[in-house]
């Protein structure tokens, strides 16, 4: 979305109104000046696993070589830490770095709460993939963050039952429809996946994928899209998929989900570059029977996926040592050394380019030992990702979303009818909160 560059829009936090605000000027990393000498001693908000332990190897050289410390204070993850940071920047209090989910930064920056780095770190634009990057520029020349971690979404799929039941890896989503109603023919009691409303992130790429930009910008006012045609178009498949009992419409991550995929009850299911992680514990006993492919398409020939998931490492405008801080930003999502710790103690999937075929990614997840070519095949599709459009109340989206689709899933009535209240819901939020929306 189209922030300029030394203005911002204001908002309030995200459930907890810390006041309306107006339009405000703000310097960037060009306007002013970061110079800074002697040491600086840096505190770094984070939830990723081991994370001192990453930060220990630049504390013990980079770090030391440039009398830069760098302190990590364990926190939640999700609106949580965001609304933490926001209270902390109220005060004036907020730490030098944190650790922010990419759909957070506009809420972030709205409340002027990170510094624009792009003097700092521009040059490392390149290390990423582009859809990726521009989250963290929120469509401007600014940017307000360093990628850290990406979720490209993919297809995983029961090789074993698909080869049973004479069935292939869809390679669009008319043949991902048709692979759903043959395998209901064959197999009555087992399903291809299911659409789930407890995890907003799920539908939130799929509509990437679709090509749906939710927020955008027209001069100083917010344009909201969430009930555009892409939208509207991934709604109304997965909408008449579960109205026709093509595919479940139980949520995710419950019990009986889990019993579902460990007894192959649920042959399949759309999820992102971290989803061996969680069928090592949802569905143990299917250990090695499990294959990836890419994202279905919507039309043959296109390349394209979604993303779920993912965070950045973005430096607060309270910070006295910006510069040091973007240093240590910079370090931590790019060196080699770090990404390599990065995904052995903390289990991320790095955004850094580069990274994705590094040796900590030279064999496959043990979960799929069988497929040798996972992680390579995961760099190409990563690459692809298509870039997202986040504004300043996505929570608000997000809880509705949860709420309208999980009502419409669960009795089967229109999705569109659900997109329209989330739509509706978004717009009203902003109006209340003091943005100008644009119709």
């Amino acid at each position: 979305m189209p922030f300029t560059k030394h203005r911002r829009f204001h908002a309030t936090s995200l459930a907890l109104a810390l006041g309306a605000a107006t339009l405000t000027a703000c310097g960037s990393s060009d306007d002013e000046s970061q110079a800074e000498s002697g040491p600086a001693a840096l505190t770094y908000w984070a939830w990723t696993p081991g994370m001192d332990k990453v930060v220990d190897l630049w504390n013990k050289g980079p770090g030391k070589k440039e009398q830069i410390k760098v302190t990590v204070k364990k926190q939640a993850s999700g609106d949580t830490l965001v609304t933490k940071i926001l209270t902390a920047h109220k005060a004036k209090k907020a730490p030098d770095l944190v650790q922010a989910e990419y759909q957070a930064l506009p809420t972030l920056v709205s409340n002027d709460a990170l510094a624009d780095i792009s003097g700092e770190v521009g040059k490392a634009e390149s290390e990423f993939p582009a859809g990726v990057w521009q989250q963290t520029t929120l469509g401007s020349d600014a940017v307000y963050a360093v990628p850290q971690d990406s979720g490209p979404m993919m297809f995983y799929y029961r090789a074993d039952l698909f080869e049973k039941y004479g069935l292939k890896a869809p390679a669009t989503w008319d043949e991902f429809a048709k692979t759903a109603r043959a395998l209901k023919k064959k197999a009555p009691d087992k399903d291809l996946t299911t659409f789930s409303a407890n995890d907003s992130g799920l539908f939130a790429g799929l509509a990437q994928q679709a090509g749906a930009k939710w927020w955008t910008t027209e001069g100083e006012k917010w344009k909201v899209g969430i009930d555009d045609a892409a939208t509207r178009k991934v709604a109304d498949f997965w909408g008449g998929l579960v109205e026709e009992g093509a595919i479940d419409n139980q949520p995710m991550y419950t019990p009986a989900w889990n019993k579902a995929l460990n007894t192959g009850k649920q042959i399949a299911w759309v999820s992102a570059v971290w989803a061996p992680g969680t069928l090592t514990t949802a569905a143990p006993d299917t250990k090695g029977k499990w294959a990836m492919a890419p994202l279905p398409q919507w039309s043959k020939g296109e390349n394209t996926t979604g993303s779920w998931g993912g965070s950045s490492t973005a430096v607060t405008t309270d910070s006295d040592h910006k510069g040091a801080a973007a240093k240590f930003a910079a370090w931590l999502n790019t060196d080699p050394k770090a990404l390599g710790a990065l995904a052995k103690e903390g289990g991320i999937y790095p955004a850094a380019t580069a990274a994705q075929t590094s040796g900590a990614f030279a064999e496959p997840p043990a979960f799929f030992a069988g497929q040798k070519d996972f992680y390579p095949r995961a760099a190409e599709i990563a690459k692809t990702a298509a870039p997202g459009a986040w504004g300043p109340n996505v929570n608000v989206a997000y809880t509705s979303f949860k709420d309208a689709f999980g009502s419409a899933a669960k009795n089967k009535s229109d999705f569109g009818d659900a997109l329209t209240t989330m739509q509706d819901a978004t717009v009203a939020d902003l109006k209340k909160q003091g943005f100008g929306v644009a119709p």
